[in-house]
């Protein structure tokens, strides 16, 4: 007898019974369950009008789930099932932001199908199984499965589960041995648990109702939640097992104990993929890779030269973050590299070099920070040339996060001439008397400009097509026009501007919100560049972010 479509008869119940489709495909702010029994962090005297509305169920992005469910059912690799997972768009800069995170019908059939794949894939394993059961679990079979569906369930809803979920997952786990005949009863009750739990809200949202009423305008959220909120900003995964148990033992209910939990999982592996991922989308490091270059001028830029220049770009965060324990200043300014022997060739750094990465220091009259390395020059350049528009108009939008209008409708690339200098050439197309004068000669090719020292693979340069390379300009910074001889000399004032520092403290902010920046966030940005700009490191930049106001309350959501 074949077994019916269990997803598509009792969990179609079962999703019903929780919240409702709403929630899965649109959000809901009905009940979800209950709250952790003590308060978290009191708000304290920030205002509750520099915290901003923010969704209370943020969903798990694809990344957040194979990563879930890897440590959920304590396998050793994560499963790879998203790959197959209805795309999400890309909401802003980063791949977590709330906006962009729904559960589109499609995706709801991927859940489902992961979830059964999932369950019969660890119940038909006895190893896998065995590391999924604790080996503590009571003998008696009534006992035992309730003991499954308690600790399982906590851990999949990153919280203690109510007494009507623990029923309602026990008849699911009871049920087990009707619709997977032939199975071990405790292996089938596990199998219908596990499809379910895979299921459900609590499982692929993150929700936070907080942990108790309002205080000062604002609820505090739960040590359950705030373990979440930090796993997932640190880790991008769920919480571990001690952190579930410090956040049920209250050991988060100061702002103090939050920073210091937070300061511990820094140093765990973990947060240096996250701090690479955070680095590697604002910089746009995908821009490295499948770049064509006219191999009549550059022999030395192979294929695989993409890949050499993120891991470059990646081990330079990796020092400056962890090893240096540096910021923003030291990202724009330190000479410091990672080369191979591809990169080395085109840097000019003169040794014997093989595949693998050295650490090694670049002439500190070429390069100055990330705005002088291979990959950002490579990417923001022609087949040929140097693309000064486009680099101009990375720094303004991603270093400086400056406001530039869209492109006209009948903007054109640059065109083909006889002028001498890839910058006369620019100036002829965007410059003075030109329509694009009033944004580009004012914001985006002065920053431009400053990189006309680097070719098409950012090699360094000091003639172009027979002419010296000018590099000079001005652009505006703290109300005054600065002027620099080159791009050395920018990213220095830019590593000294308050414009940069807040930019990045922005991106901070968006990224450990999974959010766009608002209004509300105004106070913090300024407080968290100026700390930045005053020499503070990235990482003091992320505990001051994560036990902030913002970080551990949110504002009542409004009655639905």
């Amino acid at each position: 007898m074949t077994r019916p479509s269990f997803s598509m008869t009792l969990l179609s119940r079962w999703r019903r019974a929780l919240c409702g489709a709403a929630l899965l495909l649109a959000g809901c702010t009905g009940s979800l369950g209950a709250q952790d029994e003590g308060d978290g962090p009191s708000p304290g005297g920030a205002a509750a009008s520099q915290v901003a509305e923010r969704s209370m169920f943020p969903r798990l992005s694809h990344a957040q789930w194979e990563n879930t469910v890897r440590d959920l059912l304590r396998l050793d690799d994560r499963p790879g099932l998203s790959a197959s997972f209805t795309s999400d768009p890309l909401g802003g800069v980063f791949d977590n932001n709330e906006a962009a995170l729904l559960v589109t019908p499609g995706l709801w059939s991927d859940y489902q199908r992961a979830a059964e794949e999932l369950a019969a894939m660890v119940t038909a394993d006895e190893g896998k199984l065995g590391r999924l059961v604790p080996a503590d679990l009571p003998a008696e079979p009534e006992a035992r499965a309730q003991a499954f569906v308690e600790r399982f369930g906590e851990r999949a809803f990153r919280r203690p589960i109510t007494d009507d979920e623990r029923g309602a997952y026990l008849a699911l786990f009871h049920r087990g041995k009707e619709l997977f005949e032939g199975e071990e009863p405790f292996a089938a009750g596990v199998r219908a648990a596990l499809e379910a739990f895979l299921q459900s809200p609590h499982f692929v949202y993150r929700v936070e109702r907080g942990a108790g009423p309002a205080r000062g305008g604002l609820i505090p959220l739960s040590g359950h939640e705030i373990v979440a909120k930090l796993s997932y900003l640190f880790w991008n995964t769920m919480p571990s097992d001690e952190l579930l148990e410090a956040a049920k033992a209250g050991e988060l209910s100061t702002r103090e104990a939050v920073r210091a939990y937070a300061g511990g999982m820094l140093e765990d592996p973990r947060a240096r993929e996250v701090v690479r991922a955070f680095h590697r989308q604002l910089y746009d490091y995908e821009q490295y890779h499948d770049l064509n270059k006219d191999q009549a001028l550059y022999p030395e830029f192979v294929p695989q030269m993409g890949d050499d220049m993120q891991r470059e770009a990646e081990l330079f965060v990796d020092h400056v973050v962890f090893e240096r324990e540096g910021g923003l200043t030291e990202l724009l300014t330190s000479r410091t590299a990672f080369v191979n022997d591809h990169l080395a060739a085109v840097y000019g750094v003169e040794g014997d070099f093989s595949d693998e990465f050295e650490q090694v220091e670049l002439d500190d009259a070429e390069r100055s920070g990330l705005l002088t390395r291979l990959g950002f020059l490579a990417a923001k350049a022609t087949a040929r040339q140097p693309d000064s528009i486009h680099r101009g108009v990375f720094v303004n939008l991603r270093i400086l996060c400056a406001a530039l209008p869209p492109p006209p409708d009948n903007a054109t690339s640059l065109p083909p001439g006889e002028l001498a200098t890839n910058r006369e050439r620019v100036e002829a197309h965007t410059g003075k008397g030109t329509c694009g004068a009033s944004c580009h000669g004012v914001l985006i090719n002065p920053a431009g400009f400053a990189f006309e020292h680097y070719d098409a693979i950012g090699k360094y340069r000091t003639t172009d097509n027979g002419a010296p390379v000018d590099s000079a300009d001005v652009y505006t910074l703290g109300g005054q026009p600065r002027s620099y001889a080159d791009a050395v000399e920018f990213s220095q004032l830019l590593a000294e501007s308050s414009e940069a520092h807040a930019c990045y403290a922005q991106r901070w902010i968006e990224f450990s919100h999974g959010r766009g920046v608002r209004a509300e966030d105004r106070a913090l940005v300024k407080e968290l560049g100026e700390a930045s700009r005053g020499g503070a490191a990235t990482k003091e930049l992320l505990l001051q972010i994560v036990s902030s106001t913002p970080f551990l309350a949110r504002v009542p959501a409004e009655a639905p």
